[in-house]
């Protein structure tokens, strides 16, 4: 049904809400140089916001007379639920036996709640939403990143590769003895040079310079650096 411009500054004012809340979330994956940032989780939050008020205003039908609604809106929106989950899978690597990503999908996913709150004029949980997101990506990250390095057996290898295949032998050579890939950071130099950090957790009774020798063995990987983490 046609919407007035009363309804269509209201559903402009929505999608404009949604669009800087979902930015705002973005920017915090921005800056870390996640592969999801400002402009794809803008696009979520407002993607999500649209398809709401369009399943509210334009296919918005009069009741049938026995009372019945011969459409219903709440359609769209539960469609955006599980179709959001294509595109944060894209978000998700693979690196050697670690994965990354599963966070920024979540983040996307959550945001997609986010632009749905806008777009049905729910600002107030939009608002808190966002900040609960954000807070979970920030502060709160950074204290189980604190708890976690508090763990006296984690140890930090930065390593220099020629062949980011490296990465999975390293892994298959730590797995073998029991050590846990706690995290793992990759940055390529150039053609054929890899700078790769992991963040190691080892059992109890091994001793560093083993681990040391076990990345070292590798071909093609050069040790830079062997430490605690002090993060």
């Amino acid at each position: 049904m046609p919407v007035d411009l009363a309804e269509q500054l209201d559903i402009s004012l929505r999608l404009l809400v949604a669009a800087a809340l979902g930015a705002g979330i973005g920017l915090e994956r921005e800056i870390h140089a996640h592969p999801a940032g400002m402009r794809t989780h803008l696009l979520v939050s407002l993607g999500s916001a649209a398809f709401t008020v369009i399943s509210i205003f334009v296919f918005e039908t009069q009741p049938s007379p026995n009372g019945t609604i011969p459409t219903d809106p709440s359609r769209v929106a539960a469609q955006i639920v599980s179709g959001i989950g294509f595109l944060g899978a894209g978000a998700i690597l693979k690196y050697g036996a670690s994965v990354r990503g599963l966070t920024t999908a979540a983040s996307l996913w959550a945001t997609a709640a986010v632009g749905m709150a806008a777009g049905g004029a729910a600002y107030v949980v939009a608002l808190v939403t966002t900040l609960i997101i954000v807070f979970s990506l920030g502060p709160l990250n950074a204290l189980v990143t604190r708890l976690r390095f508090q763990n006296a057996n984690l140890f930090r290898v930065r390593v220099m590769a020629g062949r980011l295949e490296a990465l999975g032998e390293i892994s298959r050579s730590l797995t073998a003895h029991k050590v846990e890939i706690a995290g793992v950071n990759s940055e390529r130099h150039g053609k054929g040079r890899y700078e790769l950090e992991l963040d190691l957790r080892l059992p109890a009774g091994t001793e560093q310079q083993t681990i040391v020798g076990l990345i070292s063995a590798v071909s093609d990987v050069d040790i830079i650096e062997a430490s605690a983490p002090t993060d």
